[in-house]
């Protein structure tokens, strides 16, 4: 029994040593920043010496937003119609004029073709309203002429007064039937005028089935497919018709004072792994209830590969305060040890660091060090 047990102790003691070594035996695991280790002669020995050094630094609250163009048009029918094709996809280029969407337009040509009857309806009633004035006319220059001839002969004794009376009668109906004549002439006009308005309202109706691009762009969306039924206020397509984009990020109300009109942020785009400079657009003044954020506006310089709807982040300044900051190939990492080599005295010791945020070749210290060491760099 005894050297059974001697051989479970001694495969427990082979199993228990490389598992304290691995867990600092006992302690909770973690290399706090600070502590020092002498370097093995099995290390490279720095081949450089950079300094560490405290700067003055500026916090950012990073905003979250999304790309957007700077001018988005949404294209819509005029009239309720079925939808016969749809010429474009998202991301098709188009020109100003161009067709996108044509409608059943079969109701419409019927309305204009009977618009077009009535006008020219109108026009007949026009012309035989001016061959009733033209014959109006002749009637009342005859009877003008006899009334003033048998006047004349009255006047003479040659002609009695009932020839007289019979020839201011017939004068008078002629003048009466001019006056009639001309009257219906005005009305036909009128009514030309009536037809061709209703004419053209049908042209523009029948217009309305053939939509076209406004400005010359990129379709973003596609609402509608042939078939469906196209409704005045329904979207049919989402156009881009300007060639810049813009960030629109939600700060939160805390930071809206810190911003302001024509004012110029950093903005970051994380898939593209660009930074670049915003100018502040427009400020919408409404706090949203539900995020307590202020909707900013800041237009983006062209950047290829940006595409609307992209994730992006507006930086805000906060504050500043001095920061611990060393060059980046001081930094060595191992796994998720973080560490510097440092110069005590004459010889070269390895401290553990804690590192925040990169800072253009340099990287930011939280802990591990004070500012004035002198570090190996790679």
């Amino acid at each position: 029994m005894r050297p059974t047990g001697n051989l479970i102790f001694a495969t427990l003691l082979l199993f228990l040593v490389p598992l304290a070594i691995l867990t600092g035996c006992g302690d909770s695991g973690k290399i706090q920043p600070g502590k020092t280790g002498a370097l093995s002669g099995l290390e490279e020995a720095p081949v450089t010496t950079a300094r560490a050094r405290v700067e003055l630094v500026r916090r950012w609250f990073e905003a979250s937003g999304t790309v957007r163009p700077r001018t988005e048009t949404r294209i819509e029918s005029q009239v309720t119609a079925q939808v016969v094709t749809v010429a474009v996809r998202p991301g098709s280029r188009v020109t100003k004029g161009q067709v996108l969407v044509s409608l059943d337009n079969r109701q419409l040509l019927a309305r204009l073709d009977q618009a077009r009857q009535g006008l020219k309806s109108a026009q007949a009633s026009r012309e035989q309203a001016r061959q009733a004035v033209i014959s109006a006319q002749a009637a009342y220059d005859q009877a003008a002429a006899s009334f003033k001839r048998t006047r004349t002969y009255f006047e003479s004794k040659a002609a009695t007064q009932q020839d007289l009376e019979k020839a201011q009668s017939l004068y008078s109906q002629a003048k009466a039937g001019l006056a009639r004549a001309q009257e219906a002439q005005s009305g036909t006009m009128a009514g030309i005028k009536q037809a061709a308005e209703v004419v053209r309202e049908a042209e523009i109706g029948l217009g309305y089935t053939r939509i076209l691009a406004p400005e010359t762009g990129e379709v973003l969306k596609r609402l509608v497919e042939p078939g469906d039924l196209a409704l005045p206020g329904k979207p049919l397509l989402v156009l881009q018709t300007a060639g810049t984009y813009r960030l629109e990020a939600h700060v939160r109300e805390g930071l809206i004072s810190r911003v302001r009109l024509g004012m110029q942020l950093p903005a970051t785009i994380a898939t593209l792994g660009k930074e670049v400079q915003t100018d502040v657009e427009e400020i919408i003044p409404y706090a949203d209830p539900q995020t307590r954020t202020f909707l900013v506006k800041a237009s983006l310089p062209p950047i290829n590969g940006l595409y609307p709807g992209m994730f992006g982040k507006l930086r805000i300044p906060v504050q500043t305060e001095n920061v611990v900051v060393i060059p980046e190939n001081a930094l060595r990492i191992v796994g998720q040890l973080e560490m510097v080599t440092v110069k005590e005295g004459d010889r070269w010791t390895r401290r553990y660091i804690k590192t925040g945020r990169r800072l253009d070749k340099h990287v930011e210290v939280l802990a591990g060090l004070k500012g004035d060491e002198v570090l190996g760099s790679y």
